[in-house]
């Protein structure tokens, strides 16, 4: 019997509808279900798309691993610590890096940036180098030689690669007591600029330099360190390998993953989408009552055939089915129809790269099996819910006259 419901159910949405109005409004409720679902899947595709985009943003900004110390901005026993990471096999390679504020200064203009300075194995666990669209990456056979982000050599003005334009950075001197002279105030040294990169929004006004030079500014001894950046053989291991070495290098050590150390950026992220799905979940909530309005207009539209199939013997409980399964029908109709829609839509635009968030950057789209399954869950949960509890007539409504 539960057959004959379901081939009831079909006729009923495929076959012509006793009504035009009826026949519109079942229509309708499928175009709806396919309009929502489309839009959710693409929206969603979106955001996968910027997941991916955020993470070669801060590609550059955050190692797999980052070691820094809690007692205090040096790491101590750093012969010893290199010694460890040395010896991690599922360490690929390892940089020391010192970063601090600094002013720098050049023909009458000045600006606050970051010194970051690195040794010369920085490039295999970020490999800037790559980045670099105009002039050249430090050779390090010089310790001024630096390379700047581009927005920030834009307001300076600084000539790139120029040995008649130097630019000079201050590093203001700690201490206390009475000031008699300039050079107690801050050290200062002139730099060249050999290249430029683009921060990407993540390394806006960063100056990348030979970490002897951030070593002389603030007057540190050799081969010391602020932090420690690690890339691994497999990212993958990445909490794995933190424990590892948290339980090799002992006390005063903290090791922060990359996700760690952006908690707050992805938190933001996530609850963009968390509340972006919710929103989307409810438009589709609201589009599901044009469900209930086709299955209410179909209960109208087919009574008397629901009264002899009644009188024939046809149970109750089947016919709810017939109008249940008519709703599921209609659902399923819409998903399918709107996930080949969204996909279109995403192919169109990775192809063409058509929508714009600005003049270069294209919105980015990711298509992904799990928001697949994700939109089809959402709606098919409203749907059936719908269906269900539209599809509960009862006998004395279609027995009355």
């Amino acid at each position: 019997m539960k057959n004959i419901a379901f081939y009831i159910a079909s006729r009923y949405l495929l076959a012509k509808k006793g009504s035009t109005a009826v026949t519109f409004i079942t229509w309708l409720a499928v175009g709806a279900m396919t309009v929502a679902v489309t839009a959710m899947f693409v929206i969603i595709s979106v955001f996968s798309g910027l997941e991916d985009l955020n993470k070669d943003l801060i590609s550059n900004l955050h190692a797999d691993l980052t070691l820094k110390s809690t007692s205090g901005k040096t790491i101590k026993n750093l012969d010893n610590v290199s010694k460890v990471l040395g010896n991690n096999k599922e360490i690929k390679s390892f940089s020391r890096v010192i970063e601090e504020k600094v002013y720098i200064s050049f023909n009458g203009k000045g600006d606050i940036a970051y010194l970051r300075g690195v040794d010369s194995a920085y490039i295999k666990v970020n490999p800037i180098n790559k980045e670099v669209f105009y002039g050249t990456y430090p050779s390090f056979r010089y310790s001024n030689e630096v390379l700047m982000e581009n927005s920030l050599d834009n307001r300076l003005s600084i000539p790139v690669d120029s040995s008649n334009h130097y630019a000079t950075i201050f590093m203001p001197k700690p201490g206390t007591g009475i000031i008699s002279k300039e050079e107690d105030i801050y050290n200062k040294r002139d730099i060249l600029v050999t290249g430029v990169f683009p921060g990407k929004d993540q390394l806006d006004n960063y100056i990348i330099s030979p970490i002897e030079l951030t070593e002389e500014l603030l007057s540190l001894p050799k081969k010391s360190a602020y932090q420690i950046v690690i890339k691994l053989k497999n990212p993958e291991n990445a909490d794995a390998v933190k424990q590892s070495l948290l339980s090799s290098l002992g006390k005063n050590i903290e090791i922060k993953t990359k996700e760690e150390e952006n908690a707050a950026f992805w938190k933001m992220i996530n609850t963009e989408k968390l509340f972006i799905y919710l929103i989307f979940a409810l438009v589709i909530f609201i589009t599901t009552f044009n469900l209930a309005g086709a299955i209410i207009i179909l209960q109208l539209d087919k009574k008397e055939q629901a009264k002899s199939l009644i009188s024939l013997g046809f149970p109750l409980s089947h016919l709810r089915m017939t109008y249940f399964y008519t709703g599921i029908l209609i659902v399923i109709s819409g998903v399918i129809t709107g996930l080949i829609l969204g996909t279109a839509l995403c192919y169109f635009q990775l192809y063409t790269e058509f929508f714009r968030a600005n003049e270069v950057l294209p919105f980015p789209v990711k298509i992904v099996g799990k928001n697949y399954l994700i939109v089809a869950l959402t709606a098919s949960l409203f749907g059936i819910t719908i269906s269900w509890f539209f599809s509960k007539i009862s006998k004395e409504y279609i027995t009355k006259n």
